[in-house]
C-alpha cells in the first residue's frame, strides 16, 4: 500500500529541506561561522522563529537526516545477508557510508574543519548506539541491554572517527572491523 502524503506534511518537508539545502550552500560558501541563523531563514524564505521549529540549533541544520542515518544502521545489521557477520555488515555499511561521502567531500571538509560541527557530528553519529545495540542483540537473540551488544556497536560507531581521519579508510576500516571480527586478538 502506497502512503498518501498531504498536503501539510509535504509542505513542511519542503520547508525543511529548503532551510537544509540554503544552510549547506551559505556554509559551503562562505564558512560556517561566517553565517548566521537569520541568512539562512532569509534564504530559505521563512523566518528565524520557523527555522528553529525545525531544527534546534545552528548545527543540526547540516544533520538533518539523522533518523535516515539510524534506520540504514540498523537495516544494515538486519538486512544483511545470508552468512554474513553482524560485525562484516558493520564494516560495510561504514565503507559504502566512506565511499559515498569520502574525505574529499565538501561536506565532510566543511564538518572536520569546523570544531563545533565535528563535535556535534560525533554527538549525532554516537546517538545511534542504543538503536544499533538493540539491532545487534535481535540479530544474536540475547537481551537488548547485553553488554557485547552494546560495546559492539559503541566500537563500531567510534571507529568511523578513526577511518574518516586516516589517510587510507578503506584499509582502516579493514583493520579495525577486523580486529572486532576476530575478538581484538594480539598479535
Amino acid at each position: 500500500m502506497t502512503e498518501v502524503i498531504g498536503r501539510r506534511e509535504r509542505k513542511k518537508a519542503q520547508t525543511r529541506q529548503a532551510l537544509a539545502d540554503a544552510a549547506l550552500e551559505l556554509f559551503l560558501a562562505r564558512g560556517y561561522d561566517e553565517v548566521g541563523v537569520k541568512e539562512i531563514a532569509d534564504a530559505a524564505d521563512v523566518s528565524v522563529t520557523t527555522l528553529f521549529k525545525y531544527f534546534p540549533s545552528k548545527e543540526a541544520l547540516l544533520f538533518d537526516q539523522d533518523d535516515d542515518i539510524e534506520a540504514a544502521l540498523v537495516e544494515a545489521v538486519h538486512g544483511r545477508p545470508p552468512g554474513h557477520t553482524v560485525v562484516d555488515a558493520l564494516r560495510k555499511y561504514v565503507l559504502k557510508d566512506i565511499a559515498d561521502g569520502g574525505p574529499d567531500d565538501q561536506f565532510l571538509r566543511l564538518i572536520e574543519s569546523t570544531p563545533v560541527l565535528r563535535d556535534y557530528g560525533r554527538r549525532m553519529w554516537m546517538r545511534h548506539e542504543t538503536a544499533l545495540a538493540r539491532a545487534i542483540a535481535v540479530e544474536l537473540r540475547v537481551p537488548e541491554d547485553d553488554v557485547s551488544c552494546a560495546s559492539l556497536a559503541r566500537f563500531a560507531l567510534a571507529s568511523r572517527d578513526l577511518i574518516v581521519t586516516h589517510e587510507n579508510p578503506r584499509k582502516a576500516a579493514e583493520e579495525i572491523f577486523g580486529n572486532l571480527e576476530r575478538g581484538w586478538r594480539t598479535r
